[in-house]
């Protein structure tokens, strides 16, 4: 079977305004249109960014994730977004369950499930995070965990597009470092849920997200399974993130 194409996804989270998103498109655009790169490129801005960098993002070949969204379509839902909206202003991905949505905002499972039903519906991709704590890690529960918000996430999903990004919560900002080889492992399990859940599981790209940096990915992008990279503070600066994509 052919391997999928790779992915580099920046998330900005709640970084850049606007006059910034422009500068870092100003410093990314020409190294894309100079090399081509055969990646996939996705950039996840915030939701006031979308419709204005749109257009930039859309002639260089970069595609736009929302960071979150909301699970209902429409509604007196003050300070949310819904998935027509955010498709309306250039997205094609959405960004379910990333860990800080699911240790800040307390976001459960049967939650993010509705939303993967709200963004499969709105004709959009969703990227659904998981992954472990340090605590769950160190009680030997890592696998258990990420397979446990698999199963519950993806209830009754029917959507046949659909990209996974496994999080190691415990490697972001505590000083423990997560290993390729524990990219790897994780990979493998998820894949196995994957096949074992859809007929096309095998054709899921599964994306490493724990502190990827030019320093550490190409490393990470050579394991077995891993079809990409989640990248957080090394994409809010357009010579690392361009580095990463080249790599």
């Amino acid at each position: 079977m052919a391997a999928l194409q790779q992915i580099i996804a920046g998330n900005w989270k709640m970084n850049l305004t606007l006059s910034q998103g422009r500068e870092f498109l100003d410093k990314l655009e020409p190294g894309l249109k100079n090399k081509k790169p055969a990646r996939k490129v996705i950039l996840a801005p915030n939701f006031t960014l979308l419709a204005t960098l749109f257009p930039r993002c859309a002639a260089c070949g970069v595609e736009l994730a929302a960071q979150n969204c909301a699970a209902e379509e429409s509604g007196a839902f003050t300070g949310e977004t819904s998935v027509a909206m955010l498709k309306a202003a250039g997205a094609a991905y959405v960004l379910v369950g990333h860990s800080e949505r699911r240790q800040l905002f307390a976001e459960s499972d049967q939650l993010l499930a509705q939303k993967l039903h709200a963004v499969v519906a709105g004709g959009l991709t969703p990227i659904l995070c998981v992954g472990e704590t340090l605590e769950q890690r160190r009680q030997g529960a890592a696998v258990e965990v990420v397979l446990r918000q698999l199963s519950d996430s993806l209830m009754d999903f029917s959507g046949a597009r659909l990209i996974v990004a496994y999080e190691p919560v415990w490697a972001i900002g505590t000083g423990e470092t997560a290993t390729p080889e524990d990219a790897r492992l994780m990979h493998a399990e998820i894949r196995r849920f994957l096949q074992g859940r859809f007929a096309w599981g095998q054709d899921v790209p599964i994306l490493y997200g724990g502190s990827a940096k030019p320093g550490n990915a190409a490393e990470l992008l050579a394991q077995p399974e891993v079809d990409g990279l989640l990248v957080g503070g090394a994409a809010l600066n357009p010579d690392s993130f361009l580095e990463i994509i080249e790599v």
